[in-house]
């Protein structure tokens, strides 16, 4: 019997929120600080630290839609292809050198409605709007980056 080990995932973007309710800058790199957040981005501390979308996920929202949708639109901080985030809570999940505990569902809100008809609705089911985390650990992360699940 063999074991298969997963494939990890990569990180494909990266953005800032200046500002509550600000724009969404994008970054090719950024550190991450333990149990405060993305350095330079308006939420600090707390439980929704940093909040992540899936890449897959968000272009199952764009088809649903008929059209494509920028990914800002979501405001999350970053965007990962091939690492699943479903049920997600109380896992390790690790980027780079840095690793956040995932905490829960990041669930859509009114705002996404009033910026794409349609959208709250289209990120409602199976974990499309993302999930969100508390950073462990320290560490820059970087565009192409490695996205792993930790045992």
């Amino acid at each position: 019997m063999t074991t298969e080990t997963p494939v990890p995932g990569h990180l494909e973007a990266i953005w800032i929120k200046r500002a509550k309710q600000g724009p969404m800058d994008p970054r090719e790199q950024v550190t991450a600080l333990a149990h405060r957040g993305l350095e330079g981005n308006a939420n600090q501390g707390g439980h929704r630290q940093v909040t992540i979308i899936e890449e897959e996920k968000w272009r199952e929202v764009s088809a649903e839609l008929g059209r494509e949708v920028d990914p800002t639109t979501r405001r999350a901080n970053l965007l990962v292809s091939g690492t699943s985030l479903v049920d997600c809570r109380n896992r390790i999940l690790a980027i780079g050198n840095c690793r956040i505990h995932m905490l829960g569902e990041t669930r859509p809100c009114r705002l996404m409605e009033e910026s794409v008809e349609g959208l709250q609705q289209a990120l409602d089911p199976d974990w499309r709007g993302g999930a969100y985390g508390r950073v462990l650990t320290d560490g820059d992360i970087a565009v192409g980056d490695v996205v792993r699940w930790e045992d």
